[in-house]
């Protein structure tokens, strides 16, 4: 069964969920929130590259998949930016 490339992606986007929530819960514990964030950010996207590559198969078309791939990251830069950038 974990030699099926969706069951793998699955599996890895449960440990990836697991882990933003353990982030999640640490940060309620009293850890820098700006630190976590960036963490959670960085696991949204490597979940959304994983969802890209296995779900929508756009690994088998790499030009599409390196176009998504800098839109997203350039989505999550702007995000994080805006996240680390304090309010007036």
């Amino acid at each position: 069964m974990l030699r099926d490339r969706l069951w793998r992606s699955w599996v890895w986007l449960l440990l990836l969920s697991l882990a933003s929530t353990v982030v999640a819960v640490i940060v309620a514990s009293g850890v820098t929130r700006s630190l976590a964030g960036a963490v959670i950010l960085f696991l949204a996207y490597m979940k959304a590259r994983l969802i890209l590559s296995r779900y929508l198969g756009l690994v088998e078309a790499p030009t599409w998949y390196r176009g998504f791939k800098l839109v997203i990251g350039g989505y999550m830069i702007l995000l994080l930016v805006l996240y680390l950038v304090p309010v007036i």
